[in-house]
């Protein structure tokens, strides 16, 4: 009986201890600490960058007015119609965002650029009809990548279109 009551009070006694050891340089879980906020420096301007979506020069088109898709022997191919706030608007294109991958739910989202006319043209200026404004854009998506895509949006300046499977 005399070991088994020395046995609890040793023991007792060491956790008793323990009490120092768990503040000490000694315990591995107290060599880093708990994590807290930290300021920020960088480089880049307050705001950040601004996104370079398309060519230098291009800019999105006023509205996106039309969307389709077609089938092709390997895929897909999404056209989209545009109305630019004048003529003389050229050199379209569907960007593809986020690396043209579709994102967790199946979205893959296009923008649609295209390069004004020169400021001091004639073009710049003339609004002349809806028709005569309107501008097109496709592009191509394989069997392969259509496999995970569920919905095709294309955005442009003030709205965005989109078709869903």
């Amino acid at each position: 009986m005399n070991k088994a009551l020395i046995a609890a009070l040793a023991l007792t006694l060491a956790t008793a201890g323990c009490g120092t050891i768990r503040g000490s340089k000694l315990n591995p879980f107290n060599w880093f600490g708990r994590s807290q906020p930290e300021a920020q420096t960088t480089l880049a301007p307050k705001g950040g960058y601004p996104d370079q979506i398309g060519k230098p020069w291009q800019q999105p088109v006023a509205q996106v007015i039309s969307l389709s898709v077609d089938k092709a022997p390997s895929g897909a191919i999404v056209t989209a119609m545009g109305l630019p706030p004048t003529q003389g608007y050229w050199q379209t294109d569907l960007v593809a965002l986020n690396n043209g991958e579709p994102d967790a739910n199946g979205t893959i989202t296009y923008r649609f650029m295209l390069t004004p006319p020169a400021a001091d043209s004639a073009d710049a200026r003339r609004v002349s009809t809806q028709q005569s404004r309107e501008v097109s854009a496709a592009t191509f998506i394989s069997n392969y990548k259509l496999e995970t895509v569920r919905k095709i949006v294309v955005e442009g300046a003030n709205n965005a279109r989109s078709v869903r499977r």
